[in-house]
């Protein structure tokens, strides 16, 4: 049977590094999404840092599943360069961690003009950023997050087919997509699933619109992950919690752990192996 691979955005649980591993070791995973720590965006850590940071991962047994950039999380209408940057930054940080992947975005567009307006943009902006990504062999991942040009599985997919590439890929996240009004299995997963390579376990409702346990939500967590194994899905499942409104009076590391629990139980339930 096809294991999947459990990791998390640890930052969720702390701004310390050895708290979050700590409690990932607890929980019996051995990879950590890499987005915040010692106080600092991974894209604002030196050298020194990224090496130092590697060094305490690999000597606990830890991988790095991505680097959770936020990359594409800006305005269509600013200047790209930064962006670019952001990317070389990103690509060190993926080096030095040794993950294959970086987690983006698509562009924010202004609230008031239709998204249209922007789509030869945000395609040539996606393509640019493909490219000196396939350079380096790093596949970029992109986030169907909220507001965005590839909130929606058509805006993703135009993306897709506009780079044409096997360094982008879909970080395909059911929680994002319920908070779009979109229903993430019965509409999203069969026009994009050729495309997704990466899972964000983040499940959600509408009404309070907030985020939920795996399961406890309108996400289709568990028809979701029984799809992906059907198709021997061997990829990572990265539970990012996003539980603060759901768990107000909990701590940060109950937070996660009640997240982490929550996709345990329904792997298990349906005989889903992970490591």
């Amino acid at each position: 049977m096809t294991l999947v691979k459990l990791t998390c955005f640890a930052d969720e649980i702390s701004s310390v590094l050895e708290e979050q591993l700590d409690l990932l070791e607890h929980a019996g995973i051995s990879h950590l999404e890499i987005r915040n720590v010692w106080g600092k965006n991974v894209l604002d850590l030196s050298t020194e840092e990224l090496q130092q940071l590697h060094h305490i991962t690999e000597s606990r047994g830890f991988s790095v599943s991505s680097i959770a950039s936020p990359i594409g999380k800006y305005p269509i209408t600013s200047s790209n360069e930064p962006q670019l940057e952001a990317l070389n930054r990103a690509i060190q940080a993926a080096q030095i961690l040794k993950t294959p992947y970086i987690r983006i975005f698509s562009y924010f567009f202004p609230e008031n003009e239709p998204k249209e307006n922007f789509r030869e943009e945000v395609l040539q902006r996606m393509a640019q950023l493909v490219e000196i990504a396939a350079q380096s062999e790093i596949t970029l991942i992109l986030e169907n997050d909220s507001g965005m040009y590839g909130s929606t599985y058509e805006g993703g997919m135009e993306i897709m087919e506009h780079c044409q590439s096997p360094f982008i890929k879909f970080a395909f996240d059911p929680g994002n997509y319920v908070i779009e009004g979109i229903d993430p299995m019965k509409q999203a997963f069969p026009q994009v699933v050729s495309q997704i390579e990466y899972i964000h376990i983040k499940d959600a409702i509408s009404s309070p619109r907030q985020f939920v346990p795996a399961g406890a939500g309108d996400g289709g967590l568990e028809i979701l992950l029984i799809e992906m194994q059907k198709r021997s899905y061997a990829g990572f499942l990265s539970v990012e919690p996003h539980l603060h409104h759901y768990l107000p009076n909990a701590s940060d590391p109950e937070r996660v752990l009640t997240a982490i629990h929550a996709l345990t139980a329904i792997l298990e339930k349906n005989g889903i192996e992970w490591k």
